[in-house]
């Protein structure tokens, strides 16, 4: 074909195709290797992909080492499914959780000890091309022997094409006037494969961050929501976030009834393609929901309430899980069962999925062949319905 068409005529078709066709076209001639291995291919597909209507959302399912992948249309489609990497690739371990999904990397946080002391490993990891990296680890300034926690965050500088891990390790100092607490900062770059200490720049080494609190990364910025505590005893609550491009932290400011509450009540999630939501919960008898969205992002004046649930029947208060392309929710009702709710209404559909009650993980994917010039084979699992 390369005898009949252009290069650039060839670059037009191939970067429609779906990644598993790409693959198959790597072996056809060393022209076709070499452009479809190209990190400017790479990147040129990327942005074919995202410019697709109704980006797919990924599901991890019942047997928690596989995800699924649904159309976010009305019919809720299962148009992939993937299985966890293979065992060489992950160390023993009774715990590991995804910290977020971006440009089709999933990063995954494997915990397989006290992660107090550090004990993890983290990894980038595309499914549709079998491909992951481990990231070193970084160099905590921290006394071995020191208690610490660690909060971590996934995203993506679309200024240098660059994907970059957050670590905010929190260490517990116990000193004369009691127990306090005191952050690192660490940032981790693709590009060049290694960790650099951002602690000087980190501007609110007052606020912690509460266990294993969830991140969502928007408008290019990590989000994390931060508390600091008063002698009085009361809680200051706040967004914190970090620039990926520009490396600067900075911070937004919560609805007044938000502020003050146990951190242990709130949750930020990605609202849409381009805003936040944080959730209230009622943490001492489960029987209130309340969803807080930033309309306009950055503006404080268009946080707006749009759901409000009452136990009133009993049961379990559902898991917001995610806010669909239609504007519905998707939720955890109890017993680990997946429904729709439409916030005008407060209908819920159930969808006929079923997944382990509390861990239930729903993200924004899409399929990508970043890594492909680099990384090993993870050896995982991928087949359509």
């Amino acid at each position: 074909m390369s005898d009949y068409l252009p290069v650039e005529v060839i670059e037009e078709i191939l970067k429609r195709l779906p990644v598993n066709s790409l693959l198959k076209c790597r072996p056809v001639c060393k022209t076709w290797n070499s452009l479809i291995t190209d990190p400017s291919f790479i990147w040129t597909h990327l942005q074919t992909s995202l410019s697709k209507p109704h980006t797919p959302l990924l599901l991890r399912g019942d047997n928690k080492d596989e995800y699924f992948v649904h159309s976010d249309d009305d019919d809720f489609d299962v148009l992939k499914k993937f299985r966890f990497p293979s065992q060489r690739m992950l160390p023993p371990s009774p715990w590991f959780r995804l910290v977020g999904s971006c440009n089709g990397l999933i990063c995954l946080c494997l915990e397989y000890g006290l992660l107090d002391f550090g004990e993890y490993k983290l990894y980038l990891w595309n499914p549709s091309i079998h491909k992951y990296i481990t990231l070193p680890k970084p160099d905590i300034t921290f006394l071995s022997d020191t208690s610490y926690y660690q909060h971590i965050g996934f995203g993506f500088d679309s200024e240098t094409h660059d994907y970059k891990v957050l670590n905010l390790v929190t260490m517990v100092l116990d000193g004369l006037d009691g127990i306090g607490e005191t952050v690192e900062a660490y940032l981790f770059s693709l590009n060049t494969n290694s960790w650099k200490n951002i602690t000087a720049t980190y501007s609110y080494p007052e606020y912690t961050i509460e266990g294993h609190s969830l991140s969502v990364f928007v408008n290019g910025i990590l989000h994390w929501l931060g508390y600091k505590k008063g002698n009085d005893g009361w809680f200051t609550n706040m967004v914190l976030g970090l620039d990926t491009s520009t490396e600067r932290f900075l911070d937004i400011t919560l609805p007044e009834n938000l502020v003050g509450l146990c951190p242990t009540n709130l949750c930020i999630m990605k609202y849409g393609e381009s805003s936040i939501a944080v959730l209230k919960s009622d943490s001492e008898d489960y029987g209130q929901l309340e969803v807080w969205v930033m309309k306009e992002y950055g503006e404080f004046d268009s946080w707006t309430m749009v759901l409000h649930l009452t136990d009133e029947t009993g049961e379990a208060i559902p898991r917001v899980l995610w806010f669909r392309n239609n504007g519905e929710v998707l939720l955890e009702a109890d017993g680990g069962e997946l429904a729709s709710m439409d916030l005008e209404c407060q209908l819920m559909e159930d969808l006929g999925i079923e997944s382990e009650e509390g861990y239930s993980v729903v993200e924004s994917y899409v399929e990508s062949l970043v890594l492909l010039d680099k990384g090993a084979d993870a050896g995982g699992v991928n087949y359509a319905n």
